[in-house]
């Protein structure tokens, strides 16, 4: 299977005027790659599955590799950035995201291609502009080189996305106190996990303050900083072997109904599949019905 290769310069391409829609490719350690645009342009968010399913994946929405402007990475653990050598160097899509996570990339012997020509850099904290898409990121707690949450808001649309996330800090919640539209980590149920197979190093690794959110935590967080214009929340990588969708979901679903925030009325919350890419989503000022 043959990849397409760009020929024009796609940081300077404006998106076209047209909604925003959001559709995951992947969740989960095996793999997280995201995109979010329109439907004649937009990026990925991460690359931790082959370049041939991504390119499938977007094939099925009518998209190829041209049609995206450049690739944010949130940070250099394999599950995230499995694909971005040949992304970058064979396909010629920009790869961005700050010098300290590019020199983690460098160092992960999972990419095989390294990062000559497309690398992109920005620094944390500072907004910047692709495709017509603001974007602002902020640390994460997580035992990699760097990890960034992103914040990009296009037309009159905020999309956040947090994921492996240690612990929880003033920036996140800021952020979601301002979201539309939020991907967050639910990565396992406590209680699984410290009756589940893991042995006691890895355990320990993911409860750390670097590791991996709980359900728990992922609903008191939203619970926490839930606003009347966050409409859509999608949970994302969750554990194989230590949670399970309906347990993510009826674990953030009750902490909002203490709120008298009824799911499915007034919030759309969804458990992203691991390995199944998700219907797309369309983001605007209606929540989700499905």
């Amino acid at each position: 299977m043959s990849f397409f290769f760009c020929t024009f310069a796609p940081d300077f391409v404006k998106m076209e005027e047209n909604g925003l829609i959001f559709r995951c490719f992947a969740s989960g350690s095996s793999g997280n790659c995201y995109y979010l645009g329109t439907r004649q342009r937009g990026i990925l968010i991460d690359a931790g599955i082959s370049a041939r399913s991504i390119q499938k994946y977007l094939r099925e929405m009518g998209l190829d590799f041209q049609n995206i402007m450049g690739v944010l990475i949130t940070h250099d653990h394999a599950d995230h950035i499995r694909a971005v050598g040949t992304l970058g160097e064979r396909v010629h899509l920009p790869i961005y995201t700050t010098a300290e996570i590019h020199e983690g990339i460098d160092r992960n012997y999972g990419v095989r291609e390294k990062l000559r020509t497309s690398r992109r850099f920005f620094k944390k904290g500072e907004e910047w502009e692709l495709c017509g898409m603001r974007i602002n990121t902020f640390g994460i707690e997580h035992d990699s080189t760097d990890c960034l949450g992103y914040c990009i808001d296009y037309q009159d649309q905020r999309f956040v996305l947090m994921t492996d996330c240690g612990s929880v800090n003033a920036e996140m919640e800021a952020y979601i106190r301002t979201a539309n539209h939020l991907v967050i980590e639910a990565n396992h149920d406590e209680h699984m996990l410290l009756n589940g197979p893991y042995p006691t190093y890895l355990k320990e690794r993911i409860l750390s303050p670097t590791g991996h959110q709980s359900n728990d935590v992922c609903a008191e967080l939203i619970e926490r900083n839930w606003h009347p214009d966050l409409r859509n929340v999608w949970l994302c990588h969750l554990s194989l072997e230590n949670n399970d969708p309906d347990v993510a979901y009826n674990t953030v679903a009750a902490s909002l109904e203490e709120l008298e925030i009824e799911p499915g009325k007034d919030i759309f919350i969804k458990p992203l599949d691991r390995t199944t890419p998700s219907p797309v989503y369309e983001l605007n000022d209606k929540m989700i019905t499905e």
